[in-house]
Protein backbone atom coordinates (compact mmCIF):
# COMPACT_ATOMS: atom_id res chain seq x y z
CA UNK A 1 0.00 0.00 0.00
CA UNK A 2 1.12 3.56 -0.63
CA UNK A 3 0.99 6.26 2.02
CA UNK A 4 -1.39 9.11 1.32
CA UNK A 5 -0.59 10.87 4.63
CA UNK A 6 2.73 10.89 6.48
CA UNK A 7 2.98 13.11 9.55
CA UNK A 8 6.11 13.38 11.69
CA UNK A 9 6.36 15.14 15.05
CA UNK A 10 3.63 17.68 14.24
CA UNK A 11 3.05 20.40 16.82
CA UNK A 12 0.58 23.28 16.76
CA UNK A 13 0.80 26.17 19.20
CA UNK A 14 -1.61 29.09 19.53
CA UNK A 15 -0.69 32.38 21.25
CA UNK A 16 -3.17 33.41 23.93
CA UNK A 17 -2.23 36.80 25.33
CA UNK A 18 1.26 36.39 26.81
CA UNK A 19 0.85 32.60 27.01
CA UNK A 20 1.28 29.93 24.36
CA UNK A 21 -1.25 27.11 24.25
CA UNK A 22 0.25 23.87 22.96
CA UNK A 23 -2.64 22.04 21.26
CA UNK A 24 -0.79 19.32 19.32
CA UNK A 25 2.30 17.93 21.04
CA UNK A 26 4.33 15.86 18.62
CA UNK A 27 2.03 13.64 16.56
CA UNK A 28 3.24 10.89 14.21
CA UNK A 29 0.68 9.40 11.84
CA UNK A 30 0.67 7.29 8.67
CA UNK A 31 -2.51 6.73 6.67
CA UNK A 32 -2.44 4.43 3.66
CA UNK A 33 -4.39 4.94 0.47
CA UNK A 34 -7.84 3.36 0.75
CA UNK A 35 -8.02 3.35 4.56
CA UNK A 36 -11.20 4.22 6.47
CA UNK A 37 -10.19 6.11 9.61
CA UNK A 38 -12.16 7.69 12.46
CA UNK A 39 -10.48 10.45 14.46
CA UNK A 40 -11.89 10.70 17.98
CA UNK A 41 -11.21 12.50 21.23
CA UNK A 42 -12.88 14.64 23.89
CA UNK A 43 -13.35 18.37 23.47
CA UNK A 44 -9.92 20.02 23.68
CA UNK A 45 -8.05 16.86 22.63
CA UNK A 46 -6.76 18.49 19.45
CA UNK A 47 -8.83 16.53 16.92
CA UNK A 48 -10.27 19.63 15.21
CA UNK A 49 -6.81 21.21 15.02
CA UNK A 50 -5.41 17.99 13.54
CA UNK A 51 -8.28 17.85 11.04
CA UNK A 52 -7.51 21.43 9.94
CA UNK A 53 -3.88 20.43 9.39
CA UNK A 54 -4.83 17.26 7.50
CA UNK A 55 -7.17 19.34 5.34
CA UNK A 56 -4.48 21.94 4.60
CA UNK A 57 -6.65 24.62 6.23
CA UNK A 58 -3.79 25.34 8.64
CA UNK A 59 -0.04 24.70 8.86
CA UNK A 60 1.86 23.17 11.79
CA UNK A 61 4.11 25.10 14.17
CA UNK A 62 6.76 22.41 13.67
CA UNK A 63 7.09 18.96 12.16
CA UNK A 64 6.39 17.70 8.64
CA UNK A 65 3.25 16.68 6.74
CA UNK A 66 3.50 14.87 3.42
CA UNK A 67 0.33 14.43 1.37
CA UNK A 68 0.82 12.08 -1.56
CA UNK A 69 4.57 12.53 -1.25
CA UNK A 70 4.41 16.35 -1.30
CA UNK A 71 5.56 18.27 1.77
CA UNK A 72 2.61 20.57 2.46
CA UNK A 73 3.78 21.76 5.90
CA UNK A 74 5.67 24.74 4.50
CA UNK A 75 3.50 25.67 1.50
CA UNK A 76 2.13 29.16 0.86
CA UNK A 77 -1.59 29.91 1.20
CA UNK A 78 -2.06 29.81 -2.59
CA UNK A 79 -0.30 26.45 -2.87
CA UNK A 80 -2.39 25.07 0.00
CA UNK A 81 -5.60 26.28 -1.69
CA UNK A 82 -4.64 24.41 -4.86
CA UNK A 83 -3.81 21.23 -2.91
CA UNK A 84 -7.12 21.48 -1.02
CA UNK A 85 -9.11 21.74 -4.22
CA UNK A 86 -7.34 18.86 -5.98
CA UNK A 87 -6.53 16.43 -3.20
CA UNK A 88 -9.14 16.85 -0.44
CA UNK A 89 -12.92 16.55 -0.48
CA UNK A 90 -14.53 18.18 2.58
CA UNK A 91 -17.87 17.25 4.13
CA UNK A 92 -19.00 19.44 7.04
CA UNK A 93 -21.65 19.07 9.72
CA UNK A 94 -23.41 22.23 8.47
CA UNK A 95 -23.34 21.21 4.75
CA UNK A 96 -21.89 24.63 3.66
CA UNK A 97 -23.94 24.76 0.45
CA UNK A 98 -24.57 27.96 -1.52
CA UNK A 99 -28.26 28.71 -0.86
CA UNK A 100 -29.16 30.32 -4.19
CA UNK A 101 -27.64 27.69 -6.45
CA UNK A 102 -28.93 24.28 -7.47
CA UNK A 103 -27.58 20.94 -6.29
CA UNK A 104 -25.87 20.55 -9.67
CA UNK A 105 -24.18 23.97 -9.42
CA UNK A 106 -23.11 23.34 -5.82
CA UNK A 107 -21.48 20.04 -6.78
CA UNK A 108 -19.77 21.52 -9.85
CA UNK A 109 -18.25 24.43 -7.89
CA UNK A 110 -14.82 22.86 -7.08
CA UNK A 111 -14.37 22.10 -10.79
CA UNK A 112 -14.66 25.82 -11.59
CA UNK A 113 -11.62 26.45 -9.37
CA UNK A 114 -9.89 23.52 -11.07
CA UNK A 115 -10.42 25.20 -14.46
CA UNK A 116 -12.72 22.56 -16.00
CA UNK A 117 -14.99 23.50 -18.91
CA UNK A 118 -18.71 23.99 -18.32
CA UNK A 119 -19.54 20.83 -20.29
CA UNK A 120 -17.06 18.76 -18.26
CA UNK A 121 -18.36 20.24 -14.99
CA UNK A 122 -21.98 19.49 -15.83
CA UNK A 123 -21.27 15.94 -16.96
CA UNK A 124 -19.21 15.08 -13.89
CA UNK A 125 -21.63 16.76 -11.46
CA UNK A 126 -24.56 14.80 -12.96
CA UNK A 127 -22.56 11.57 -12.64
CA UNK A 128 -21.71 12.26 -8.98
CA UNK A 129 -25.24 13.31 -8.00
CA UNK A 130 -26.58 10.11 -9.58
CA UNK A 131 -24.03 8.10 -7.58
CA UNK A 132 -25.16 9.69 -4.29
CA UNK A 133 -28.82 9.01 -5.06
CA UNK A 134 -29.97 12.47 -6.17
CA UNK A 135 -30.53 12.00 -9.90
CA UNK A 136 -34.05 13.46 -9.51
CA UNK A 137 -32.98 16.46 -7.38
CA UNK A 138 -30.27 18.09 -9.51
CA UNK A 139 -32.21 21.31 -10.16
CA UNK A 140 -33.37 21.75 -6.55
CA UNK A 141 -31.89 24.45 -4.33
CA UNK A 142 -30.81 23.60 -0.75
CA UNK A 143 -34.04 24.98 0.80
CA UNK A 144 -35.99 22.49 -1.34
CA UNK A 145 -34.01 19.54 0.03
CA UNK A 146 -34.13 17.62 3.31
CA UNK A 147 -31.11 17.60 5.65
CA UNK A 148 -30.06 14.19 4.39
CA UNK A 149 -30.35 15.29 0.76
CA UNK A 150 -28.30 18.41 1.49
CA UNK A 151 -25.59 16.26 3.03
CA UNK A 152 -25.66 14.04 -0.09
CA UNK A 153 -25.09 17.16 -2.19
CA UNK A 154 -22.16 18.05 0.09
CA UNK A 155 -20.75 14.52 -0.32
CA UNK A 156 -21.13 14.83 -4.10
CA UNK A 157 -19.26 18.14 -4.05
CA UNK A 158 -16.48 16.50 -2.02
CA UNK A 159 -16.16 13.71 -4.61
CA UNK A 160 -16.37 15.76 -7.80
CA UNK A 161 -12.63 16.42 -8.28
CA UNK A 162 -11.72 12.77 -7.50
CA UNK A 163 -9.67 13.76 -4.42
CA UNK A 164 -7.10 11.62 -2.58
CA UNK A 165 -8.96 11.99 0.73
CA UNK A 166 -12.55 12.53 1.83
CA UNK A 167 -12.38 14.45 5.12
CA UNK A 168 -15.69 14.51 7.00
CA UNK A 169 -16.17 16.60 10.14
CA UNK A 170 -19.11 15.32 12.22
CA UNK A 171 -20.99 14.56 8.96
CA UNK A 172 -24.13 13.31 10.76
CA UNK A 173 -24.14 15.92 13.54
CA UNK A 174 -27.21 17.75 12.18
CA UNK A 175 -29.14 14.65 11.06
CA UNK A 176 -31.69 12.36 12.72
CA UNK A 177 -30.80 8.73 13.45
CA UNK A 178 -32.38 7.22 10.32
CA UNK A 179 -30.77 9.78 8.00
CA UNK A 180 -27.43 9.34 9.81
CA UNK A 181 -27.50 5.63 8.98
CA UNK A 182 -28.21 6.44 5.31
CA UNK A 183 -25.32 8.93 5.13
CA UNK A 184 -22.94 6.47 6.81
CA UNK A 185 -23.99 3.79 4.32
CA UNK A 186 -23.07 6.27 1.60
CA UNK A 187 -19.62 6.79 3.17
CA UNK A 188 -19.18 3.02 3.35
CA UNK A 189 -19.95 2.77 -0.39
CA UNK A 190 -17.50 5.61 -1.11
CA UNK A 191 -14.82 3.75 0.80
CA UNK A 192 -15.58 0.48 -1.01
CA UNK A 193 -15.13 2.35 -4.31
CA UNK A 194 -11.49 2.94 -3.29
CA UNK A 195 -11.53 6.33 -1.58
CA UNK A 196 -9.54 7.15 1.55
CA UNK A 197 -12.05 8.35 4.16
CA UNK A 198 -11.21 10.20 7.39
CA UNK A 199 -14.11 10.89 9.76
CA UNK A 200 -13.88 13.26 12.70
CA UNK A 201 -16.55 12.30 15.21
CA UNK A 202 -17.32 12.07 18.92
CA UNK A 203 -19.99 9.39 18.37
CA UNK A 204 -18.88 5.79 18.91
CA UNK A 205 -21.55 4.32 16.60
CA UNK A 206 -20.41 6.58 13.75
CA UNK A 207 -16.74 5.71 14.40
CA UNK A 208 -17.67 2.02 14.31
CA UNK A 209 -18.12 2.32 10.54
CA UNK A 210 -14.38 2.94 10.18
CA UNK A 211 -11.75 0.20 10.05
CA UNK A 212 -9.29 2.14 12.18
CA UNK A 213 -9.93 4.40 15.16
CA UNK A 214 -7.34 6.96 16.27
CA UNK A 215 -8.05 8.55 19.66
CA UNK A 216 -6.44 11.81 20.73
CA UNK A 217 -6.07 13.09 24.25
CA UNK A 218 -4.26 16.24 25.39
CA UNK A 219 -2.71 16.81 21.98
CA UNK A 220 -1.23 13.33 21.59
CA UNK A 221 -2.31 10.03 20.05
CA UNK A 222 -3.72 8.01 22.94
CA UNK A 223 -4.55 4.89 20.93
CA UNK A 224 -4.57 3.68 17.33
CA UNK A 225 -6.72 0.58 16.80
CA UNK A 226 -7.29 -1.36 13.61
CA UNK A 227 -10.30 -3.64 13.25
CA UNK A 228 -10.14 -7.05 11.71
CA UNK A 229 -11.88 -6.55 8.38
CA UNK A 230 -13.75 -9.74 7.51
CA UNK A 231 -14.15 -10.26 3.80
CA UNK A 232 -16.97 -12.55 2.80
CA UNK A 233 -15.91 -15.67 0.98
CA UNK A 234 -18.03 -16.43 -2.07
Amino acid sequence: MSLVIKIRNITRDFPLGSETVKVLKGIDLDIERGEYVALMGPSGSGKSTLMNLLGCLDTPTSGSYELNGKDVSSMSDDELAEIRNKEIGFVFQTFNLLPRTTALENVALPMIYAGASKAARTERAKEVLTNVGLADRMDHKPNQLSGGQRQRVAVGRALVNRPSIILADEPTGNLDSKTSVEIMNLFNEIHKAGNTVILVTHEEDIADNAHRIIRLRDGKVESDTRKEVITEQL
